[in-house]
């Protein structure tokens, strides 16, 4: 088989480049990446999920299909950003703790807690390097120092210090010259701001209250804008220059706009990132998912309904990471209805203890040059700048030939790249006798409730067949009961 190369869309020139690592003498094949993480103040919701999703598919593809090392930073923000976003005083984590009664330090402790485990049911690693905020205050201050030192930062009194953009030649590049104006108009006006794309990089506490989160500095008790933290993390963990920096789309024009200027001017290392990948929206009912307006779908509320997180993963997929994805009930349904039909077709092949490493050590395995093609084509789809809908078709007009080595890459793809859990570990379990046959029919009720979406009516059905001590599990392909 050719060599395959990886090839994806930079947001910094707007155009598919090929992907070739930086290279320095103690950097050879080894792939930096850096992924804005969660602000740990609430749930994280299926909005969120959709870019840690993302990330992780890229991180597989890096790692485990091109066979780089890599080392993959995503920050946990437990200061939390400010209330807007951007430069006004009530931060998120404050409110919030306010909002449950709890400190700043509980409420981050159980919301990190909360998206583990959604990492986990979604069945994406943990990133290799997984920093807090709060642990990283002295890189912060040591950032504020070096602007300071070079000029690029000034004062305002009683509010914080700030970047001073107009020194920064290049500033906004990411964002292009055309959307300028919508950098000035995103920004919350301060008249006390030399200009209006200025940047808070650290606010001073009030002097009549004290905040659960603040800490002493060569100027004032103070807190973390919103942007720094991230510039001081990756270059910890990833010094002043690395490969791929990933996250939201609407990211562009000020968070990243700003991480930039700071890294920048603070380093002196151009550019501070060689690829910028940016993640589209999921939304509900045609409205972008927001926990700031409180309200939220969460992978909890899914499994309520009876869908696995897996199913959701899957439902990603099925659009590129760079398009929107509207989300709803339907839609989730056919991910779940096409998930468990790949199962169902995978379960039907031999079994095989796959240890392949990457696509050159599958290709040498294969017998014949039509399923090398088809390795071909599906590894053309994801390396095509992550195309997975194209990957899923690909798969889907090939699954007609039931041919093990089909199977085998298709169960590979799903172990090292895709993670769906399409190998079911148990075939269709034989129904023990001991199991009453009025408790096999409550179970059967409460499947064809589900099926019609009657979930009051399936949760009744649950507790009646739990009140006679049996367990009802469910699997793909119906359910299982056990003696409780």
């Amino acid at each position: 088989m050719e060599e395959k190369k990886l090839h994806i869309y930079n947001t910094m020139s707007r155009q598919k480049e090929e992907f070739i690592p930086l290279i320095y003498e103690w950097k050879k094949d080894f792939v930096w990446i850096y992924s804005c993480g969660p602000t740990v103040y609430w749930n994280p919701h299926i909005w969120n999920m959709r870019a840690f999703a993302f990330a992780d598919l890229l991180r597989n593809i890096v790692r485990n299909v091109l066979w780089y090392e890599t080392k993959h930073v995503m920050n946990l923000t437990d200061v939390g950003h400010l209330t807007d976003d951007w430069d006004e005083w009530e931060d998120k984590m404050e409110k919030w703790a306010k909002r449950e009664n709890k400190t700043v330090w509980e409420l981050a402790d159980m919301y990190i807690e909360k998206f583990y485990s959604y990492l986990d049911k979604l069945q994406i690693d943990k990133f290799d390097v997984m920093p807090r905020a709060t642990d990283h205050i002295k890189e912060q201050i040591e950032m504020v120092k070096i602007l300071e030192e070079k000029w690029y930062t000034y004062e305002i009194p009683d509010d914080g210090i700030y970047m001073d953009t107009s020194k920064v030649p290049d500033y906004g590049k990411l964002a292009w010259l055309q959307n300028q104006e919508r950098i000035a108009g995103a920004r919350i006006q301060n008249h006390n701001k030399k200009n209006d794309t200025d940047f808070a990089l650290w606010k001073f506490s009030p002097k009549d209250q004290k905040r659960q989160m603040e800490w002493d500095s060569p100027w004032w008790i103070w807190f973390p804008g919103w942007h720094l933290e991230c510039s001081a993390m990756s270059s910890k963990y990833l010094w002043d220059q690395f490969d791929i920096h990933t996250w939201w789309v609407d990211h562009i024009w000020v968070h990243h706009t700003n991480e930039i200027a700071q890294s920048e001017c603070t380093f002196w290392k151009k550019p501070r990132v060689k690829y910028w990948m940016h993640n589209q929206f999921l939304n509900l009912w045609w409205k972008k998912l927001s926990k700031s307006a409180g309200w939220l779908v969460t992978v909890d509320d899914l499994e309520e309904k009876w869908y696995s997180a897996l199913d959701l993963k899957l439902l990603y997929y099925t659009a590129h990471y760079r398009n929107f994805l509207d989300f709803n009930e339907t839609v989730l349904e056919q991910s779940k209805v096409q998930r468990k039909n790949l199962i169902k077709k995978i379960s039907k092949s031999e079994r095989v203890d796959l240890k392949w490493k990457n696509y050159k050590e599958v290709a040498n395995e294969l017998k014949t040059e039509e399923w090398i093609k088809f390795l071909s084509d599906c590894l053309d789809a994801l390396l095509d700048d992550l195309n997975s809908p194209k990957l899923l078709a690909t798969i889907n007009s090939w699954l007609k030939n039931q041919n093990p080595e089909i199977i085998w890459i298709i169960v590979w793809l799903d172990k090292q790249v895709m993670k769906l859990d399409l190998l079911w570990e148990k075939e269709k379990p034989e129904w023990n006798e001991e199991i009453p046959a009025e408790i096999t029919e409550l179970a059967n009720q409460r499947l064809q409730a589900k099926q019609e979406k009657n979930y009051a009516l399936a949760d009744e059905l649950r507790a009646k067949i739990q009140a006679e001590w049996y367990n009802i599990k469910d699997i793909p392909w119906g359910f299982e009961i056990e003696k409780a």
